[in-house]
């Protein structure tokens, strides 16, 4: 059985991260000032700062692996990528311009600027760095062995497969659910292909960036 900082380091950053969305949400409902109605324009940053500050404070803790297949894995990242913005780039579906819009600080201020720095860097650092380490480097394992580390980062069950795939996709928001699924799918893949959690943080992380730039570009801000 893993000892508690074991798992600790594995679950406490994503469950920090999935806190704070619930008090963003749970603002949302209290009052419509722009502090409590717009939360996320300061819990963003918040998650960004306490759950990289975690991440960074467990490294030790992780098996990160030497990085392989480098190719394949950014590869399935612009699939991935393109996978998310088909429907509103390429099948025709309402652009998803409602959500979190750095532009009601300013275009040309530093609030802008900084807001956007975070953003990215919530985006393409901290978000693959947490997901990835919670949903392949832990659980993806532990739904095949309790003592998780024993069992070899990219080992295959169909329970673990499956269940990881679901949870991965219910995690994201409803309009995102089918997006997801094959997200998770194909993040699971590289799992199994590369047998490294660098490589699946590098592939999240691409797909993360990509995404960031088309969203900056398109302004369809319900992507974040």
């Amino acid at each position: 059985m893993p000892n508690r900082r074991k798992l600790a380091a594995y679950a406490l950053p994503m469950l920090s991260f999935i806190a704070l969305l619930a008090l963003n949400g749970l603002l949302k409902k209290i009052d419509n000032r722009f502090w409590l109605s717009s939360a996320e324009y300061w819990i963003y940053p918040l998650q960004t700062i306490l759950c990289g500050s975690l991440v960074f404070w467990f490294r030790r803790e992780y098996q990160w692996h030497r990085l392989s297949r480098a190719g394949f894995a950014i590869a399935v990242a612009v699939g991935v990528f393109f996978l998310w913005i088909s429907p509103q780039a390429f099948l025709g579906f309402s652009p998803r311009t409602e959500g979190f819009d750095p532009g009601v600080f300013g275009s040309q201020s530093a609030l802008y600027w900084s807001t956007v720095a975070f953003r990215f860097l919530r985006l393409v650092v901290v978000v693959p760095l947490i997901e990835e380490i919670f949903w392949r480097g832990f659980l993806l394992r532990y739904l095949i062995a309790e003592d998780f580390e024993r069992v070899s980062f990219g080992s295959f069950s169909w329970l673990s497969f499956g269940a990881v795939t679901l949870l991965f996709a219910l995690s994201h928001s409803k309009a995102d659910w089918v997006a997801a699924l094959l997200t998770g799918a194909l993040y699971n893949l590289v799992a199994y292909r590369t047998k490294s959690l660098s490589s699946c943080i590098l592939t999240h992380a691409v797909t993360n960036l990509l995404l960031g730039l088309w969203i900056m570009q398109t302004r369809q801000w319900g992507f974040w």
